[in-house]
C-alpha cells in the first residue's frame, strides 16, 4: 500500500558505487594503490549487484 516509500535498492546502490569509485580514484591519484585496489574490487562487486538487480527486472 505505501510502497512508495520505500526505497529504490537499485538507486541505493548506484549511490554506492559511484563513492567507491571516486574514492578509488583518489586514493590512486595520493599514491595508495594497494587502497585503490581494494576500492575497486568493492566498487565490482557493487557493479555486479546492481547488474543483478536489472537482469531480474
Amino acid at each position: 500500500m505505501l510502497g512508495f516509500l520505500k526505497g529504490d535498492p537499485k538507486k541505493k546502490l548506484q549511490k554506492a558505487y559511484e563513492d567507491k569509485l571516486a574514492k578509488a580514484l583518489h586514493a590512486q591519484r595520493n599514491g595508495d594503490l594497494r587502497s585503490h585496489g581494494t576500492l575497486m574490487e568493492e566498487a565490482e562487486r557493487i557493479y555486479a549487484e546492481i547488474k543483478t538487480l536489472d537482469e531480474n527486472q
